[in-house]
C-alpha cells in the first residue's frame, strides 16, 4: 500500500428544494438556550406593528451554534473586505429591556 495515495474528495453536497429556495426574510432574532441546545427564532418586525411574527425556528446543539458563530464572523469579515464596514444603527433596539419571549414558549 502506497503512503502517497491521493486523498478522495469528500465534499458535502447540499440540496435546496424549490419550496425553501425563496427563503424567509428576517429583521429580528430571539435566541435562547438550555444545557443541550440553542433555539434561534427568526422573525419579521413591521413598522407600526407591536408584534413580531416568527418565520422560522432553528434548533441546534451548542457545538453547532458555536460553529455558526465562527462561520458567520468569517463571512462578515469577507463581506466587509469586499463591500466596506457594516454600520450598526446608533438608535435603540425596537424593545426596551429584555427581548420579548415568543408566544407558546415557557
Amino acid at each position: 500500500m502506497s503512503k502517497n495515495k491521493p486523498k478522495k474528495n469528500k465534499q458535502l453536497q447540499v440540496e435546496l428544494s424549490e419550496d425553501k429556495a425563496d427563503g424567509n426574510y428576517s429583521n429580528f432574532t430571539v435566541i435562547s438556550h438550555s444545557n443541550a441546545e440553542f433555539v434561534i427564532d427568526f422573525a419579521r418586525i413591521v413598522p407600526g406593528v407591536k408584534k413580531a411574527n416568527v418565520k422560522s425556528r432553528i434548533i441546534m446543539t451548542p457545538t453547532h451554534a458555536k460553529t455558526l458563530l465562527y462561520t458567520l464572523k468569517e463571512n462578515i469579515s469577507r463581506y466587509e473586505a469586499q463591500h466596506g464596514e457594516i454600520k450598526l444603527p446608533e438608535n435603540k433596539l425596537p424593545f426596551e429591556g429584555n427581548p420579548p419571549k415568543p408566544q407558546g414558549t415557557a
